[in-house]
């Protein structure tokens, strides 16, 4: 299925399942570093019903170690992502969710619910999960209502709704509109269930994850362009996000990426 076929399921259903998208060699890179930061970082289920008391989850994973760094640029996921939203779309976190057997379902929720914007909008946020495991209805595949981006009310906490699970094989992205309703579904099976979750937001929101302050400078500096500019060490519209009319990679890098702010480049336009 081609990129405009993707985008067409995402605009009507809310969302669209790419199959044999990720290497199989990085597929095993990811899974083994989620494994290495887990025992590392000592990282234990969470307390309350939305992250999970039976799922572990690591965020921030930009910070850690270089192989996380494929996934925002994946090729087979930021085309997309950049139509839905637009190329000066934002890193809004980058987590795994791993859900272990005995999990209950998560709430059903929208990801851009926190914007509090009247429904339905223009998206700003467009989120994917990673399937580092088959995702099966068994074992928690990510349950969504199709449709449910175009509702003008947003999910209440808690209650339950008709929803169907995103089953996908190993190697999958699930990639959704952020209005659309959808949450971790129950682990029912012996095996752990493993996805990263790869969110954007537009360039003129606040990201969830604060990456110019959670990614040390050292480990920024060593990002492709495209990546500093998805984490936010660029600008948006060439001015929301400049320091002293420096782009941040410039300010604070000291790459010099010949910034002009909007309104230099508007009096070079009329020139």
């Amino acid at each position: 299925m081609r990129h405009q076929q993707h985008l067409q399921e995402v605009e009507e259903h809310g969302y669209t399942v790419i199959e044999d998208a990720i290497e199989p060699d990085l597929i095993d890179a990811l899974n083994a570093a989620l494994l290495d930061l887990e025992a590392q970082l000592a990282i234990t289920p969470g307390a309350n019903r939305f992250e999970g008391h039976k799922t572990i989850r690591i965020y921030n994973l930009l910070a850690h170690q270089p192989v996380f760094q494929q996934i925002p640029v994946h090729h087979r996921l930021l085309p997309i992502v950049e139509q839905v939203l637009d190329p000066g779309c934002l890193v809004s976190s980058l987590s795994s969710i791993s859900i272990d057997p005995g999990e209950s379902a998560q709430p059903l929720h929208a990801d851009d619910t926190l914007y509090d914007l009247p429904r339905p909008h223009t998206p700003v946020v467009c989120n994917s999960m990673w399937a580092l495991t088959d995702f099966t209805e068994e074992n928690g595949a990510t349950r969504v209502v199709p449709g449910s981006h175009r509702f003008k009310e947003k999910p209440a906490y808690g209650e339950q709704y008709d929803s169907i699970a995103a089953e996908m094989p190993k190697g999958s992205l699930l990639i959704w509109n952020g209005s659309l309703w959808h949450g971790g579904g129950a682990n029912e099976s012996a095996e752990r269930r493993v996805g990263i979750a790869m969110n954007f937001c537009a360039g003129f929101l606040r990201q969830q994850e604060n990456q110019q302050l959670g990614i040390p400078l050292s480990t920024a500096a060593g990002f492709s362009d495209r990546l500093l500019q998805l984490a936010g060490f660029g600008t948006y519209k060439a001015l929301i996000g400049h320091i002293d009319k420096q782009s941040p990679v410039q300010a604070l890098l000291g790459r010099d990426d010949n910034f002009l702010n909007v309104w230099d480049l508007a009096d070079k336009t009329s020139e």
